[in-house]
């Protein structure tokens, strides 16, 4: 019987805890591991530098940790997949992915918006990849024989539009389908239930949720993770055991965060709705916001990232970025406390301006990570601001 995810949360990779001894996670820092026997060590070594899962030791800790391990096996379990891979943050997963899928073509569709930094490694071909962007509904019209991954973010970033993911993955047909779940989490989406090949998390976010962490993650089946801790092993860019410790204390919490920052979201979205100085909101608990109907079939509710346009544009809203004063101004998301950024200058500065317009980033948007803190307070500091 499946567990409840609260309760899969608090114990996900916990499995071994009794046999250990042990009620908090143990960090495990040794950058090297005794051999007693350099046969059956270079075996292993061979086995984990292919992509090989530990069976015995870690060896060398570029080529595994146990902290990570564990941390990689509680989210698998939250996910539902095989397996998950993680990295030294959410560019380190996207650049493994697109090395890894190289050896099926060099060809990439992609869904905008996205990410601005993932939106600047696809079109700048810098890992001898080719990025074709379009829109959702026309993935399957662009997909070639060298077509090796289709790309996409749901909700996007910035402007919290949804994507059927189901419909993605039927218009690829055998083209795997990444999902950068990273503002949804599991606690609210799970892409590989809509058949989905990988999630990817920039974990530094909600996994994290306190704002001490970078951290990037791709969850999968365990033959494409072999390819992913591969890559990982050749790249070095494996997750340092402080962090993926404090990341799995971090899937204790996240159902009660996620739904606690929805729950403000929700309030702040309405109420930013009806001021005189914003021209429109951006937050699929909106009506209008969810044309398609993902919300109950794909996702579990809104989440708690909405975006707002100010009709003064440009001043109006570097002027409430300079005024607020209980959310901070600061790049990132999903963490306890509110963070308010300004994606024209900061998130999506390195995105064309043309492509920016295009995808409904203008100089008027505001892009608000609700945290947990009192709702009120919160509407009394935008309100403050946006007078």
């Amino acid at each position: 019987m499946k567990k409840a995810l609260d309760t899969l949360a608090v114990h996900a990779g916990r499995e071994d805890f009794r046999t250990l001894r042990v009620h908090a996670p143990p960090i495990d820092f040794s950058s090297t591991n005794p051999l007693p026997d350099p046969l059956a060590g270079g075996e292993e070594l061979g086995h984990l530098a292919n992509g090989g899962d530990v069976r015995d030791n870690s060896v060398y800790a570029r080529l595994h940790n146990p902290t990570v391990a564990r941390f990689e096996r509680g989210l698998s379990s939250l996910e539902g997949t095989e397996a998950t891979v993680a990295f030294g943050s959410g560019m380190a997963a996207l650049s493994a992915l697109l090395l890894a899928v190289r050896e099926e073509g060099n060809h990439v569709v992609a869904v905008r918006p996205m990410y601005g930094s993932a939106d600047h490694l696809l079109a700048s071909g810098m890992l001898g990849v080719e990025t074709e962007f379009c829109r959702a509904e026309e993935v399957g019209d662009r997909i070639r024989p060298d077509t090796a991954l289709v790309y996409i973010e749901t909700p996007s970033n910035p402007t919290l539009g949804l994507i059927d993911i189901a419909d993605v993955v039927r218009q690829a047909g055998k083209v795997p389908v990444c999902v950068d779940s990273t503002f949804a989490t599991p606690v609210l989406q799970r892409p590989v239930e809509q058949g989905a090949t990988f999630v990817l998390h920039s974990a530094t976010k909600f996994l994290g949720g306190h704002g001490d962490v970078v951290a990037g993650t791709l969850s999968t089946s365990e033959a494409w993770a072999q390819r992913l801790r591969q890559v990982r092993v050749m790249t070095g860019a494996l997750l340092h055991p402080m962090a993926a410790f404090l990341l799995h204390r971090g899937l204790q919490t996240l159902p009660l965060r996620v739904r606690a920052a929805q729950a403000n979201a929700r309030a702040l979205a309405e109420r930013l709705g009806g001021h005189p100085a914003v021209e429109r909101v951006f937050y699929p608990g909106l009506p209008g916001g969810d044309p398609k109907g993902l919300i109950g079939r794909q996702m579990h509710g809104p989440g708690s990232l909405l975006s707002f346009e100010l009709r003064g544009g440009l001043d109006a809203a570097l002027g409430v970025l300079e005024k607020v004063r209980l959310a901070t101004p600061a790049v990132s998301l999903g963490s306890c406390d509110t963070l308010i950024q300004h994606p024209w200058t900061m998130t999506h500065r390195v995105v064309p301006e043309a492509t920016k317009r295009a995808t409904g980033i203008t100089e008027g948007l505001i892009r608000l990570s609700v945290g947990i803190e009192d709702a009120d307070a919160l509407w009394r500091d935008l309100e403050q601001a946006l007078a």
